[in-house]
């Protein structure tokens, strides 16, 4: 046992990164079952195409208000208490919700508000979470972090949670987020754990700069860094294009698939079968591929991931065309945050990394407003060619700048 343990969190990362490791597969596991129990409930109580995005709007539009506070916050006080905090309130509301639907007294204005307020509290909860990583291991370590997360990331919110969170949910309406709000409990008992975190040093506090100057300070560094504020920008174009497809991705696969809950759920969890492969690649890939066709490579596989399910109707072929684009989710999302966590300094990682978290769900509300401004003159494919046309056009804009991010994260390894 000790044996796995040291291969998966080595002795010289230190307790503190093995807490964290166990607290972000257990949210995630959690985030994993919500992710189809939460579509299937929406689904359940209306079946309005534009009602369905409307869901992942009121999820994610928390970033859009709060987001940047929220990475002050993250850089102002102790990043520990933040995050019990944030996820303590993350279970309040899940358990209240099940009561509702146990009671009988759910609805779709009820479910709506219930992703207000829990996509509020994750705002708050993930920008602090993406700042532990780079105060308890040493550079040299922060792309191995990032794997160990990002697999667990993988393996249980893309492909354990889904089809659990289906089973629960054909089971009980009101299971999986009781079991979710269990899980985040858990999790809470880790991070409490994690004493070598705490208030960041004073030594690159802002002092007694207002809110709104801290904030500035994050988006002034950003903006003077070339190549991170590509990288921003990239990730915010395609999330548009992503949040427009994968905000109906539930009905697409009940019309055009003829998948029920559990079928969707199994749907999600090839996208982690591909994440699993692409996670267990990574260190290798980064040795013998440059971070820029590593880039360039994934983006290719999302751009026409979007072409495939837009013209598929046989569910296995979808299935197959979820395990591609999972593999290129966890190669992207290991390289973006890697080099990310690497370039920004420390006292500035929750500010800079709120302005690319604000940029990600942004891309993916405004992604998710087109289908509901203008769901009703598509089928339930237009999103899906929206996505494929546009991810297209972007993917040549930016593929030369792409080279010039991958350098900027090499030089820090």
């Amino acid at each position: 046992m000790s044996g796995v343990l040291e291969s998966v969190a080595p002795d010289r990362m230190g307790r503190a990164f093995r807490l964290l490791l166990g607290s972000s597969w257990l949210t995630n596991l959690g985030d994993g079952i919500a992710i189809a129990a939460g579509a299937k409930l929406v689904e359940s109580e209306t079946s309005s195409l534009s009602l369905v995005a409307m869901s992942w709007v009121l999820l994610r539009s928390p970033w859009l208000l709060f987001g940047l506070y929220a990475g002050v916050i993250a850089d102002r006080f102790d990043r520990r208490i933040l995050l019990v905090v944030a996820n303590a309130c993350r279970a309040v509301v899940l358990l209240l919700l099940s009561v509702l639907i146990m009671g009988g007294s759910v609805d779709i204005v009820v479910v709506l508000g219930a992703m207000l307020v829990l996509g509020t509290a994750e705002t708050f909860a993930d920008t602090t979470n993406e700042t532990l990583l780079p105060m308890i291991v040493s550079k040299a370590d922060i792309s191995l972090g990032n794997t160990r997360l990002v697999f667990g990331s993988v393996a249980l919110n893309q492909l354990a949670g889904p089809a659990l969170g289906g089973a629960l949910f054909a089971a009980g309406r009101w299971i999986p987020f009781v079991v979710q709000a269990g899980l985040i409990l858990l999790a809470i008992a880790f991070i409490w754990q994690i004493t070598e975190v705490g208030r960041v040093s004073q030594a690159g506090s802002s002092g007694g700069a207002s809110t709104a100057q801290e904030m500035r300070e994050g988006l002034r560094w950003l903006r003077h860094h070339p190549a991170m504020r590509t990288l921003a920008l990239t990730i915010f174009a395609f999330n548009v294009t992503f949040g427009a497809a994968w905000s109906v991705l539930v009905v697409l696969a009940s019309q055009r698939l003829g998948l029920d809950a559990l079928g969707f759920g199994v749907l999600l969890s090839m996208a982690a079968v591909g994440g699993l492969f692409g996670a267990s690649l990574y260190r290798w890939l980064e040795q013998r591929v440059s971070l820029a066709n590593l880039m360039r490579a994934g983006l290719l596989i999302e751009t026409f991931t979007h072409l495939g399910l837009a013209l598929t109707t046989v569910a296995w072929h979808a299935m197959a065309i979820m395990f591609a684009f999972g593999v290129h989710t966890s190669v992207w999302g290991t390289t973006r945050r890697s080099i990310r966590q690497r370039v920004v300094p420390n006292e500035l990682q929750g500010r800079v990394g709120a302005v690319y978290a604000v940029g990600m769900q942004g891309g993916l509300v405004l992604g998710a407003l087109l289908v509901v401004v203008i769901g009703s003159a598509w089928n339930v494919t237009g999103p899906f060619w929206f996505a494929f046309i546009g991810s297209a056009l972007i993917l040549s804009a930016i593929w030369r700048e792409l080279g010039h991010i991958s350098v900027a994260g090499a030089e820090l390894t």
